[in-house]
């Protein structure tokens, strides 16, 4: 059993791509599903699918985005874990990275990016940044 599915979702897309592949499983959830919505249309990811085999769980394949070798995530941290939660207001989003990477919230509104949440003007729960 897994405590952190989100944690588990960040590292298992780290980790494929730090070893090159082209596509990492990982089981299928609601968050999940709405980070990954996120990392595709900011153009993290190529893409996402729902598998589901009979008599198992179903699970998400992510398809990773590679440019010049090289891969679109180069860092992806989690912020606000089980054991500490971090919620920022649009005032204490700070831009990631010079403006490079984003950061993804949950809010009231659903989970989005920091620029989607200053355009809300809603502010929540700091989930993760993308650099």
């Amino acid at each position: 059993m897994v405590n952190d599915p989100l944690g588990d979702l960040i590292a298992r897309i780290r980790n494929a791509g730090m070893r090159k592949r082209s596509k990492v499983l990982t089981p299928a959830s609601r968050m999940r599903e709405r980070v990954l919505e996120v990392l595709l249309a900011e153009g993290y990811i190529r893409g996402y699918g729902l598998i589901q085999e009979p008599g198992a769980f179903p699970q998400f394949e992510v398809e990773l985005k590679y440019f010049d070798g090289e891969p679109v995530i180069a860092e992806i941290n989690r912020v606000s874990k089980p054991g500490r939660r971090v919620y920022a207001s649009i005032a204490d989003l700070k831009p990631v990275k010079n403006g490079l990477g984003i950061s993804i919230l949950s809010t009231p509104k659903g989970v989005m990016s920091d620029s989607a949440a200053r355009t809300a003007n809603v502010g929540g729960e700091v989930l993760c940044q993308v650099y």
